[in-house]
């Protein structure tokens, strides 16, 4: 019983299910967590237009939470809650803190976990 290296091509059944089932599960991994950073980057577009909005730093803070939470709405953001965000403020100066954890069902008793941090500073203490 002597194999010849010619007669040894491919894959063999169980291999190409292996193959299968973890291309599978990575797609499916990206079609779950591709929405969150994608919310995300719409968290971040809405602290540069606060950042960039003139004069932000002489504004209350209730009116610093009410933009961000019409920019929210108007993108469709349903991660970030107003207890994740933290608002300083100083007589010249401002700071916003965004801090949120997203978590999402892959399957089954499998989940995932994402968390970010944005700041952003206006002003001079």
């Amino acid at each position: 019983m002597n194999l010849s290296p010619e007669g040894q091509q491919g894959l063999t059944f169980i291999s190409l299910v292996f193959i299968l089932g973890l291309i599978a599960f990575f797609f499916l991994l990206a079609l779950k967590i591709g929405p969150i950073y994608l919310d995300h980057s719409k968290v971040a577009s809405s602290l540069a237009v606060l950042e960039k909005t003139p004069h932000i730093e002489t504004e209350s803070v209730f009116e610093i939470r009410e933009r961000l939470s019409k920019q929210f709405n108007m993108n469709y953001v349903y991660d970030v809650t107003q207890d994740d965000i933290k608002v300083t403020k100083h007589s010249n100066y401002l700071k916003v803190v965004i801090e949120y954890e997203v978590v999402k069902k892959i399957v089954g008793n499998l989940s995932v976990l994402v968390e970010f941090h944005d700041v952003i500073e206006v002003g001079q203490e």
